[in-house]
């Protein structure tokens, strides 16, 4: 209990940081909706308007998604942290796709919001935070395992000079990423079966937005 406590300490600082890093992309992407010239945000809400009225139950439409290209698209993600942290010089990739994950994640509810007031609020919070909710605290985890074990590199082969066994640490690192992927796998699942389901419920209330 003791180890464990020690370590959540150690690891704070680089929890946070990742964190912040993060929800300042989320910002960054809310922003750049605005950033949008008007020709563009017409074209966007011409693609919602077009999207809603797609999957509304009285046009037979449904939200239709494989799990597999949404798990592998997951996966894919997960492992490209795994390889820059092997990587050790792709350490400051891990940051850029934590930033990039919280830019489209701001983006996404930023557009949603813009073009629908509250009830994009609403479709967000059940088509895009749920998933999330898992996803999010596995990126978190997996990019400061992968931050940990790169310093760890650093710090043992170039500044100290002090060549060691990286067995235990890399098993270590490799084992944690393959749990996480499993919790990727369960968020895939959600993202694929109950999503859906929920953004369904909410999909009519959008109408009137498109309709105009």
């Amino acid at each position: 209990m003791h180890t464990i406590r020690q370590v959540m300490k150690d690891q704070t600082p680089l929890y946070a940081f990742v964190a912040v890093l993060l929800l300042t992309g989320v910002v960054f992407g809310a922003l750049m909706v605005n950033a949008l010239t008007l020709e563009q945000q017409q074209e966007l809400s011409r693609y919602l308007g077009d999207f809603f009225l797609s999957v509304h139950p009285e046009t037979g439409g449904g939200f239709e998604v494989s799990f597999w290209p949404i798990a592998l698209l997951h996966l894919k993600w997960i492992g490209l942290i795994w390889i820059l942290g092997l990587s050790v010089i792709g350490l400051p990739g891990i940051l850029i796709l934590d930033f990039l994950k919280g830019v489209l994640i701001g983006f996404t509810v930023g557009c949603m919001v813009g073009q629908f007031t509250w009830k994009g609020l609403l479709f967000s919070l059940v088509s895009v935070a749920p998933h999330n909710l898992i996803i999010i605290p596995v990126l978190l985890v997996s990019s400061v395992a992968a931050i940990k074990f790169s310093l760890s590199i650093i710090r043992s082969r170039v500044l100290l000079y002090r060549p060691g066994n990286v067995t235990e640490p890399f098993l270590s690192y490799t084992g944690l990423i393959v749990s996480l992927s499993i919790v990727l796998l369960a968020a895939a699942c959600f993202e694929t079966w109950v999503s859906p389901v929920l953004m369904a419920w909410v999909a009519p209330m959008m109408e009137p937005m498109t309709a105009v």
